[in-house]
């Protein structure tokens, strides 16, 4: 059975989709492909935006995981758990989804199912990756996301800082840390995925990260996601 990695923030902009699709590309490649040569990853995209499934039709053949833009398949996210072959299926969620389990909440899909997709995710989530910028900005979503969809669950989930640039100085960074930590102690990634432009043109030149060149700057930008998955992933898991 599949290990459901659930991509989650009610802050839009905070990288879910880049975590997603290169989470799920250094992955395939540690853990290597099924018996039958397909690869042994699956990404889904319920963002009904597409950007994470724009991406995927941009590298093509060559993407190294199978993938699945599924924001209204409800049956099919169902019944995530039940996928045969795959070992680790990566979901990543739109900022603005529902997130309040509320019915009389307004929907942003505009067609009542917005609550019904989150639940089917989450219902079939085995942990919750969420990322943060190192901005205040981020610090009350991110908050809100763990305390009323989380910890409710009891989901294992992992704070994660992305997008951190070293030239801005370690202020920022020091602040998200201190944060995650005072307020959800022992759930903060110890891997921070720093800024690269690198990343940032990936979906556009239609990349991922175990696809970028053999410089130094591609290779230190790749290396944030080596770490991040085996501490996540191949070696740990969602606290």
């Amino acid at each position: 059975m599949a290990h459901v990695h659930v991509l989650l923030n009610q802050k839009g902009g905070v990288g879910k989709s880049t975590l997603t699709v290169n989470l799920a590309a250094v992955t395939a490649e540690a853990i290597g492909v099924q018996p039958n040569g397909s690869p042994s990853v699956l990404a889904v995209s319920v963002d009904p935006q597409g950007s994470t499934s724009w991406w995927a039709d941009r590298v093509g053949d060559d993407l190294p995981f199978l993938f699945a833009q599924a924001h209204k398949d409800l049956a099919g996210l169902a019944k995530l758990r039940k996928i045969t072959g795959v070992k680790h299926i990566f979901v990543d969620t739109p900022g603005w989804l529902d997130l309040s389990e509320d019915d009389d909440q307004a929907d942003p899909l505009g067609d009542g199912r917005a609550a019904e997709i989150l639940r089917a995710v989450l219902d079939n989530a085995d942990s919750v990756i969420l990322p943060i910028e190192p901005e205040p900005l981020g610090f009350k979503p991110t908050l809100r996301t763990i305390r009323q969809v989380v910890q409710p669950r009891k989901l294992p989930y992992t704070v994660v800082i992305n997008n951190w640039d070293p030239r801005d100085g370690s202020v920022d960074l020091e602040q998200t840390q201190d944060f995650v930590r005072k307020s959800d102690r022992g759930h903060l990634a110890k891997t921070v995925v720093r800024h690269y432009k690198v990343h940032t043109r990936a979906s556009a030149e239609g990349r991922v990260v175990t696809q970028y060149d053999a410089n130094r700057v591609s290779l230190q930008a790749r290396q944030d996601f080596d770490k991040l998955a085996l501490e996540l992933i191949i070696n740990g898991g969602a606290k």
